[in-house]
């Protein structure tokens, strides 16, 4: 009995592009991919967030200073350094001229009593006693005054140096903290372009390291499109000899056939 064997093959141009496919598939995915290329990555800090990090951890304590040296403008003795360097001169030369002037008028009492012919009576010496002793009240006074005001012009010279420090020693503070801050947000838009440059080469890495496969799967899906819609170009047909085996049993058959009909033909029951 022969057998008939029928194919449907594709086109030439069609089975061409799929040896080549093949070929091209089975090298590419025996090579290894560096994925080192385009692995993730983070850009450094840049210099000036190191800077700022620095800066906050010695620069704050900038206000250490102001806060000492407005120490020694409190206390008793803070107002010294803020007395006026003439201030005895000027205390001095206030006292000989108060000095004078009592003089002048010490001897107005004694002319007078000279006049009155009484500079040796008791009275004469009781008024200028009198005098004296008023004179020198009112030069003590005036020595008291001119000192108290020298020291209230000095406590308030310390008291304003005081506030003063203490004003620095605040805006220290804020100053580092605004400048810690500038330099951070700078360095911090400086690293992020650095991470886009850095994320920008990974992806242009990935992307030339996959583009054969790409490209291979393009290729791929182009010859599954062509096959699926690009009909059958001829048919081929095989009918194979018969084997011996075959033979035989053919003639076995065709005789069993024969002899089935010649027996067939038999009357029933002879």
């Amino acid at each position: 009995m022969a057998v008939q064997e029928t194919r449907t093959l594709p086109a030439p141009f069609i089975e061409g592009l799929g040896k080549d496919y093949a070929t091209e598939l089975k090298g590419l995915y025996q090579k290894p991919i560096d994925t080192k290329m385009f692995q993730p990555g983070v850009a450094p800090q840049h210099q000036l967030q190191t800077d700022a990090a620095s800066l906050a951890g010695t620069g704050l304590g900038g206000y250490a200073p102001y806060i000492a040296q407005a120490g020694q403008y409190s206390g008793p003795s803070g107002y010294s350094g803020f007395e006026s360097p003439y201030q005895q001169e000027v205390i001095n030369k206030t006292l000989e001229d108060y000095d004078r002037q009592a003089q002048v008028q010490q001897q107005g009492i004694m002319d007078q009593a000279t006049r009155m012919n009484a500079l040796g009576a008791g009275r004469t010496g009781v008024q200028l006693a009198e005098y004296q002793a008023g004179s020198d009240r009112n030069r003590a006074l005036m020595d008291y005054q001119m000192r108290q005001q020298g020291f209230g012009q000095a406590q308030q010279g310390a008291q304003a140096a005081f506030g003063q420090q203490m004003n620095l020693a605040q805006t220290q503070p804020q100053l580092v903290g605004q400048q810690i801050g500038a330099m951070g947000q700078v360095g911090a838009l400086q690293q992020a372009q650095q991470q886009a440059t850095l994320d920008a080469q990974r992806e242009s890495n990935r992307m030339a390291a996959y583009e054969p496969y790409e490209r291979l799967g393009f290729l791929g899906s182009g010859i599954t499109g062509i096959m699926g819609g690009y009909p059958g170009q001829y048919q081929w047909s095989a009918v194979p000899n018969p084997t011996p085996l075959q033979t035989a049993l053919g003639v076995g058959a065709t005789a069993g056939g024969i002899y089935g009909n010649i027996k067939g033909r038999v009357p029933y029951g002879q």
